[in-house]
C-alpha cells in the first residue's frame, strides 16, 4: 500500500504522527516532476558543484525519482531548532519533488541516533537526513561515532545559518555575560548550563566560554531544545545556549532573557541582543547551521534534483521571512560548498576540543 494514498486521509495521518512522530503533507499531485532523467540532466549532476536545475530525475535502477513519498529524519525531537527549520521548508519542498514530506524526529545522542538511521539506509533518495552543525562537532568528541561524518554521507546543500543564542531563566540573577562570568568567578561550579546535547553548537560555545573567560561551570546535556528549553523556562537549569529558532518565541513572550548571540554580527531577528565580544569575551564565535545529507552512493541526479528543490526554496521571500523570525538566513548552494564547511569545521572543532579537553565516553 502506497504511503501517497495514505497521505490524503486525514485519519490516518493523524495516526501516522501518533505513532511515529512523523508529519505528513497531503500532495495533490504526487507525481509532478517523477519522470526519467535525460542525458544532459544527467551531466549536470555530476561532479562540477554548481546548483542544479529542477527537472527530470531518474533513481539508479532507472525508475522515477521520486515516486513515492520521502523520510526526512532530524535527528532531535520536535520543537527543537532543527525541527522548526525542517518545518518551514517541509511543504515548499513537497512542492517542489513533487512528493509528501514525512519528518521523523530520531532525538538522542546529540544527533547521533537518527543520523546513524540515515547512514544505514538504502541510498536510493527516500531516507534524507536534516541536521545541524552538530554533524561536524560529534567526531571530534566522540571516540567512536557508529559511522564515518564525511565517508557515510553525501552533501546536498545548507538551508540556513544562524547564532546559538544565550538565553537564561527570568529569575536568574545576571542579566549580562559579565555579571554571569562575575558570579561563576566568585563561586566555581555553582552554575550550571544546559544545551541540546554533548556535542551540540551549544556545548562548544558553552566550553569556549568557559576557555575564554577562565570560569567553571557545569554542562547538562539534553536530547534536544524543546526539552532544554521547557526546563529552563521552569527553572530547573538557569542557563542555555541553543539555536534561536528554539527560544525565539520564548524570549519575546518574556519567558527566557536573552543574554547575548554566539557569532560576530549581531542577530538581525534580535538586533539588541550583544555578541559575546561586545560583551567582553574576546576571540568568541560559533556559527551553526542547519543542512540536508544524504547516504554515500546516493545516485548524483538524485542529489542534484534535491539540492534544486532546497535552493528553491531558500530563495523564496515567505520562506526566507518565516526563517529570518526565527532568527536564521537561508543559505543555500552547492554541495562542494557544503561539503567543504563539513571538512574545514571537522579540523576546527577537534583543534577545539583538544584545547578544552572536551570528551564523550
Amino acid at each position: 500500500m502506497r504511503w501517497s494514498c495514505w497521505s490524503r486521509s486525514p485519519l490516518v495521518t493523524s495516526l501516522l504522527n501518533a505513532v511515529f512522530g512523523w508529519s505528513v503533507l497531503a500532495c495533490a499531485a504526487l507525481s509532478v516532476g517523477a519522470v526519467p532523467l535525460g542525458a544532459a540532466n544527467a551531466a549536470n549532476a555530476g561532479s562540477s558543484g554548481s546548483t542544479a536545475t529542477a527537472g527530470n530525475t531518474a533513481s539508479a535502477n532507472g525508475t522515477a525519482y521520486p515516486e513515492k513519498p520521502i523520510r526526512v529524519v532530524v535527528p532531535y525531537p520536535p520543537g527543537g531548532g532543527t525541527d522548526v527549520i525542517a518545518r518551514i521548508v517541509q511543504d515548499r519542498l513537497r512542492q517542489e519533488l513533487g512528493q509528501p514530506i514525512l519528518i521523523d524526529n530520531r532525538g538522542g545522542a546529540a544527533g547521533s541516533i537518527g543520523t546513524e538511521v540515515v547512514a544505514k539506509s538504502d541510498p536510493d533518495g527516500y531516507t534524507v537526513l536534516f541536521t545541524l552543525s552538530s554533524h561536524t562537532i560529534n567526531p571530534a568528541i566522540y571516540p567512536k561515532l557508529p559511522f564515518d561524518t564525511e565517508k557515510d554521507f553525501q552533501p546536498v546543500a545548507t538551508v540556513a545559518s544562524l547564532p546559538q543564542i544565550l538565553v537564561a531563566n527570568p529569575k536568574f540573577g545576571p542579566s549580562t555575560v559579565k555579571e554571569l562570568v562575575e558570579l561563576a568567578k566568585s563561586s566555581p561550579d555553582s552554575v550550571s548550563y544546559a544545551s541540546v546535547g554533548n556535542g551540540s553548537p551549544g556545548h562548544l560555545a558553552g566550553e569556549l566560554l568557559k576557555l575564554r573567560t577562565g570560569t567553571r561551570m557545569t554542562h547538562i546535556p539534553y536530547r534536544g531544545g524543546g526539552p532544554a528549553v521547557i526546563d529552563v523556562i521552569g527553572g530547573q537549569v538557569p542557563l542555555l545556549w541553543v539555536s534561536i529558532p528554539a527560544a525565539a518565541s520564548h524570549v519575546k513572550q518574556g519567558k527566557l532573557k536573552a543574554l547575548a548571540v554566539s557569532t560576530r554580527k549581531r542577530s538581525r531577528a534580535f538586533p539588541d541582543v550583544p555578541t559575546m565580544e561586545e560583551a567582553g569575551v574576546s576571540d568568541f564565535e560559533v556559527d551553526s547551521w542547519y543542512a540536508v545529507f544524504m547516504p554515500a552512493k546516493t545516485p548524483a541526479p538524485v542529489i542534484a534534483r534535491w539540492n534544486a528543490a532546497i535552493n528553491a526554496a531558500v530563495g523564496d521571500p515567505d520562506i526566507l521571512e518565516k526563517l529570518l523570525q526565527q532568527g536564521s538566513e537561508g543559505v543555500g548552494g552547492t554541495p562542494a560548498q557544503l561539503g567543504k564547511v563539513v571538512a574545514d569545521e571537522i579540523v576546527q572543532w577537534k583543534k577545539l576540543a583538544a584545547e578544552a579537553a572536551i570528551t564523550v565516553d
